[in-house]
């Protein structure tokens, strides 16, 4: 997968995607409809795919700066390394009531840059990714805020 640009529609399938499963899910309007402007938005917005070992899938620069990661690098990565080895328990924990819920609000938990920088995300929502038929493509977090640790 290419990184979002003009050249790709700045990736307007998975954007789309990730805008209105939000909006599905949790019934209410995604803070952004355009995938440029979900490239270039204020906040964080991470999604990774159905693997056994989820990968990443779309990450937009907001996330990209955060977790000190280019596009190329993010979508190769594994999603459960956001997370320190010690937080990854937490962290399936979550991805496990949410799927039990259908999804969830006001997350809270610890995450690590790729050059080790800790940082802990706040008043995240975290869903399931549904195609037009309701099929399961994946798992979308958007987050707005965050504190360095």
């Amino acid at each position: 997968m290419k990184e979002p640009s003009a050249a790709n529609a700045f990736q307007a399938e998975q954007a789309s995607l990730i805008v209105t499963s939000y909006q599905r899910v949790l019934g209410e309007a995604f803070p952004v409809v355009e995938a440029e402007e979900l490239y270039h938005a204020p906040f964080a917005v991470l999604s990774h795919n159905m693997d056994v070992d989820p990968v990443l899938t779309y990450g937009n620069l907001f996330a990209q700066k955060l977790f000190e990661v280019c596009w190329d690098n993010l979508v190769t990565m594994h999603s459960k390394n956001t997370a320190e080895q010690v937080h990854r328990n937490e962290r399936n924990r979550m991805f496990e009531t949410m799927r039990e819920q259908g999804y969830i609000r006001n997350y809270q938990g610890i995450r690590i840059s790729a050059s080790g920088k800790r940082f802990e995300i706040q008043n995240a929502s975290i869903w399931p990714l549904l195609d037009i038929k309701g099929k399961k493509q994946g798992e979308a977090a958007l987050f707005a805020n965050f504190q360095r640790l």
